[in-house]
């Protein structure tokens, strides 16, 4: 199927790993030229570089911190000077969280409020304004199954992440008129290298079988029973970030093997 996204310019934040990584190799691998942002400044430009030279498009890795507004504005900056603008936005950075609604100090909730929500704010106003003078663009949040069906253990991710799909959705009405369409992702159960380092932890004291915690988490879970690998939840976006889906605006679509239990 030809997508027509050969010679777009997309930005990626977490794009240096998991499921960020792997939804910009796949726009790469349609001829798409990738920014890709992460914090750690050698692995962005490792990535970078790989991601250039396997598909042969045009691929830059910026090191900053989408949570602060100077790490947006930098980002911002880095795409102007580079291509002049971008086609497609993929506000994908986020972690995961541990605590409970009592035990948890304001400065936590701050913390992932300016990651989840005001990276996404922030690069929408700075890249939005580019994507108009290029004739239209798309914008993709990545939230979680989360948003909508929270686990116990993570109030202020399933809280932020609630109000990133928020977010997503009024956007969308704000920026149709310029040809720019907004969708949210949500997430099931997808084998990021934090899970797996989580799982690790979580049985090395009880012989160390972290593939059989994560089999068990998706039985529990995914009445698919299984996890999706970052690349299988990629091609999702690939196709909404398409001409092919030309008619997607303001949707939020859960890509969770069947875990969401509410229709």
């Amino acid at each position: 199927m030809e997508l027509g996204l050969r010679g777009k310019v997309a930005v990626v934040t977490g794009g240096s790993v998991g499921i960020g990584l792997a939804v910009a190799e796949g726009l790469a691998a349609e001829g798409v030229d990738v920014v890709i942002a992460a914090r750690g400044e050698a692995r962005v430009n490792g990535e970078a570089a790989r991601i250039a030279e396997t598909h042969r498009v045009r691929a830059l890795g910026v090191a900053c911190d989408v949570a602060t507004r100077a790490g947006t504005d930098h980002l911002i900056a880095e795409v102007a000077k580079a291509f002049g603008g971008a086609d497609i936005l993929i506000n994908n950075a986020g972690a995961g969280s541990n605590e409970t609604v009592m035990a948890a100090p304001d400065e936590k909730w701050q913390a992932y409020w300016d990651l989840h929500v005001m990276a996404a704010v922030r690069l929408a106003r700075g890249l939005a304004p580019l994507m108009k003078k290029r004739g239209g663009g798309v914008i993709l949040h990545t939230a979680s199954i989360c948003a909508a069906q929270p686990l116990w253990y993570e109030p202020i991710y399933n809280t932020t992440k609630a109000a990133l799909m928020m977010f997503s959705k009024t956007l969308s009405t704000e920026l149709i008129g310029d040809n720019i369409r907004v969708n949210c992702v949500n997430p099931g159960l997808i084998l990021t290298p934090d899970w797996i380092k989580t799982a690790k932890q979580l049985t090395a004291d009880k012989g160390g079988d972290w593939q059989a915690y994560l089999d068990s988490v998706a039985n529990e879970y995914a009445p698919i029973k299984r996890f999706a690998s970052p690349e299988e939840l990629a091609n999702f976006y690939v196709f909404l970030c398409s001409e092919r889906a030309s008619y997607s605006v303001g949707s939020s679509y859960f890509v969770d093997g069947g875990m969401l239990k509410t229709v």
